[in-house]
This record gives structure tokens, sequence and C-alpha cells, in this order.
């Protein structure tokens, strides 16, 4: 009954934000919405700041934040001055890092003790940091109309055990993506599989008629994944969670990635290069190259598929379609439409959610308390109203505050329905947060995958290893860090 609750409120969530938002893509049209984002901001945190003797003292929040959309960086100058016109004793200093070295950047900074008080990581990276006694726990801290902006499972995401370790910018679903004119010439009932799914069974005879080969070259593929870089732990944890692993670890806080299940779902990576359905240079693939190749036509499907990825297609379009030059070399007008992540061995579908967001850091010598309430405010402000409005819109991605859902309702938004209802539906059986993981085994969890399970997927993908290999380097691992008692077996 608690897992339905659950989805229901996922569900009801995804529904009641469709019609205001379903997110779009541009950053203009907020008039009239700037001074009720404000105002709402300096409402919720005066109380806060009245309460300390000294809140009107000088102070310097640090925040390390990647391109989280396409226009985020484009906007942190003006980010920095609508905060300190909030705050005027206050100032916002914004260090801008890519996604490829975002976390190299944070870690850097983690290890030398002197981490910025506010990053944008994926609410999954908190443990790591928790582990290294580097969080700052902002439970007493966020005020009451902070926590109540907040739809409640979002949030969820950011706490482990009985603390809160900052605030997410959005829920996102990790789905597929297809071009609309090759999936209905492979005569893939698309709008089916939108709302009822598919097994890797369908899924692999589907991605064979994707593939258009002119002699022994292969000029489109079915389906390619980004593999390499910071994508390389992406594949995997998409797939996993449709075979009955949606966490690292079960209920009962055993290691799930040691059940048999997990070497089915190897075998099945690897058929889909052996059937020529992916390139066997996958391993090599990575973000940019992925959806290169999407928009110039070499693939029918790709994945990861973000909301945001209709928009960016619908971009592309326009450039090309304006013959200026800025068009991705070589593309044609694609139609993207999301897809779910085919099911396996007869599980049921839980969707591959991701919640980023504001984590908040503290370093090795203990902030005070005006400074800690001080980053409260900062996380608040980039996690919510104008700032989290124009960051979803531009995603695509559902609003999660009030307050940004407020933001929005000016902004103009152009989505296919279709989309819209399959995110919908994807969110409906979205993976569930699992704040009772302790911290100690979620951070061994992380070090397993950079560690063993990322390297070993290079290796299978490149067919340097066989799935079994693989498969026993993951449970041999695993035993070491977890125990014979610890793991999933059967």
């Amino acid at each position: 009954m608690r897992k339905m609750r659950v989805l229901a409120l996922v569900l009801a969530l995804t529904m009641s934000l469709t019609a205001l938002t379903a997110c779009g893509s541009s950053n203009k049209g907020n008039s009239g919405k700037d001074n009720t984002a404000a105002n709402t901001n300096k409402t919720e945190n005066s109380g806060k700041s009245n309460n300390n003797t000294n809140s009107e003292a000088k102070d310097t929040i640090t925040a390390l934040l990647p391109p989280v959309s396409g226009n985020f960086q484009d906007m942190f100058q003006q980010m920095e001055k609508d905060f300190n016109e909030l705050y005027p004793n206050l100032t916002l200093k914004i260090e801008p890092a890519s996604w490829e070295d975002m976390t190299q950047k944070l870690d850097t900074q983690v290890n030398a003790g002197s981490p910025p008080d506010i990053a944008f990581i994926g609410s999954e990276g908190i443990s790591k940091y928790l582990q290294q006694n580097m969080l700052m726990d902002i439970t007493d801290l966020a005020t009451p109309d902070m926590v109540n902006d907040y739809d409640k499972i979002p949030l969820e995401y950011m706490k482990r055990a009985d603390g809160l370790y900052g605030f997410p910018a959005y829920m996102e679903v990790h789905a597929l993506g297809g071009n609309k004119e090759y999936l209905e010439q492979a005569g893939i009932d698309w709008k089916n599989v939108q709302q009822n799914g598919w097994t890797f069974d369908e899924f692999r005879e589907a991605i064979k008629k994707g593939v258009v080969k002119e002699g022994d070259t292969t000029k489109r593929y079915g389906f390619v994944f980004a593999t390499a870089g910071v994508t390389g732990k992406d594949y995997l944890n998409i797939l996993i969670k449709n075979a009955g692993m949606p966490a690292p670890f079960t209920k009962d806080l055993k290691y799930a990635l040691t059940s048999k299940n997990f070497l089915e779902v190897l075998k099945d990576v690897r058929l889909m290069i052996d059937d020529g359905s992916m390139p066997k240079e996958l391993s090599s693939v990575d973000a940019g190259k992925r959806w290169n190749m999407f928009l110039t036509g070499q693939t029918m499907i790709t994945g990861k598929g973000l909301a945001t990825f209709e928009n960016n297609a619908r971009q592309n379009n326009e450039k090309i379609k304006a013959n200026d030059g800025s068009a991705v070399s070589g593309s044609i007008p694609v139609e993207y439409i999301v897809l779910p992540v085919p099911t396996f061995l007869g599980e049921e579908p839980i969707s591959s959610t991701v919640v980023d967001g504001y984590v908040t850091f503290r370093g090795k010598k203990e902030p005070t308390d005006e400074h800690k309430a001080n980053v409260v405010k900062a996380a608040y402000f980039l996690a919510s109203g104008k700032v989290a409005a124009m960051t979803n819109n531009d995603l695509f991605a559902a609003h999660i505050t009030k307050s940004a859902r407020d933001a929005a309702a000016s902004m103009p938004i152009d989505r296919n329905p279709d989309n819209v209802a399959a995110v919908e539906k994807l969110l409906s059986h979205a993976n569930p947060p699992r704040p009772d993981i302790p911290s100690d085994l979620g951070a061994k969890a992380i070090k397993m995958e950079d560690e063993v399970i990322v390297p070993k997927l290079q290796a299978l993908l490149a067919n340097e290893i066989t799935p079994e290999d693989m498969y026993e380097a993951v449970k041999a691992a695993a035993i070491k860090t977890f125990g014979e008692d610890g793991i999933v077996k059967d």
C-alpha cells in the first residue's frame, strides 16, 4: 500500500504540472513574475534572518555549477545580481564548470577541505560526500515555507536518514528518444509503446528493423547510447531498474547487482552489439557524439533521452530552416519522440528517475550559524522561483515547487502532447527515493561503480571480456566490499 501511495503521489504531481508548465525552452516572457518570486523568497527567509543578531553582516556564498540547461550558465551574472538585490548584504559567487570536469573540480576542492558552499550534483552522490563529512545538514535551517514550497517526493531524494542536504532542482525521467520518421518506416507503433511499454525481446526486434546498410557499411543504427566519459555509468543504471534492481540495495540492504538478473542484462547489452543494431565502437561514443549521430540520421533511437532533447531537436530544426550555418553539420529535420526503456525478464517497469540539485557543503572548519543560514538562502534561491522556472522550462523538466510553477505560468511552451503523456506515464512508475540506505553503504556502492562496474562495462562493450567475466568480477568485488551475507544470492 505504501508503494502505491508513493506512485500515486508522483502521478498526481506530474498530472498537475502538465497544464501549467510541461516545461518549455524559453527563458523570456517573465514580466510580472519577477517581483512575485522575489517577494516570496524574501518572506520565506526574513524570519530566519531576524533571529540572528548579525543578520546584516556581509557574507559571500560560493557555488560550483555546471551547464544545467542550454541557457543556464548565460544567466549566472543576472542570478548573482538578483540574489544581491534580494539580500543586499550577501554576495553569491558562482564558479562555472563543464559536465566533464564538474566531479574532478568538486573532488579536488573537497579533498583540500575547502569545497564550495553549494554544488549542483545528482542526489545519488550525496552518500559519497556525506561519508567524507563534507556535507551540511540543513534540516533545522530550511524554513517551513521553503520546505512546504516543494512537492513531497522530490525533496525526499535529498535526504539521508534524518538529514536534509540541499534542495532539488528538478525530477527528471531517463528515457529513450526516437526519430518519428524512422520509427514509422520501421513499422513501430510508437504511440502504443509510449503508453504500454515493450519487453527487451520486442525492443531488440524493433531496433533491428531500424538498421540501414549499404553493402557492408552501416549507414544507420537502430540504437545508440552514450557510454564514454561522464555517461559511463548511465547505461546500466537505466537498464537494470527495469530488471528488478531499482536501487543498488534491496529493502533489507543486500547489494543487488549480484542478482542473476544482472548477468542477463549484461548478456543483452552484448547481444544488441552482436546483432549489428548498435555500433561495435559503442564504448567510444560520448554524449556529444551520440546526439550528433541522432541529429544526422545515423540512428533511429538514442539514449539516454531527456525531456530537453525534444527542445534541442526543435531548435536545430529551426536552424536548418534558417539555413544560416548554425545547425549541427550534416543534420536533418528530426521530430523527437519520447520512448520508455524496455523491461527485462518479465519484471515490472521502473523508470530511472533522476533528481539533481543544489547540495550544501561545509569545509573542515565548522561554518558559523550565520553563514549556514545564508547558504540555505542561496541554495533555495537557486532551486525555486524564477531561477528554477527558467532553468526547468529550458530543460522541459517538470517544476517541483509552487514558486517555480507560479513564475513559469506566463512562459510560453511548445511540446508534443504525446511526449508529455509519455513522460507522465514514465513518472507514474518512477523509482522511489531510498533515504534508508546508510551513507556508508551508499558510498561503497558508488566506489564499486566507479572502480569496478564502469571499467568492466567498457571492456564488455569493446568485446574484451564476456558478460560472465564481468558478472563474476562484480560479484567478487561485492563480496569483498559487503561480505558474503551482504549481497543478493538467487
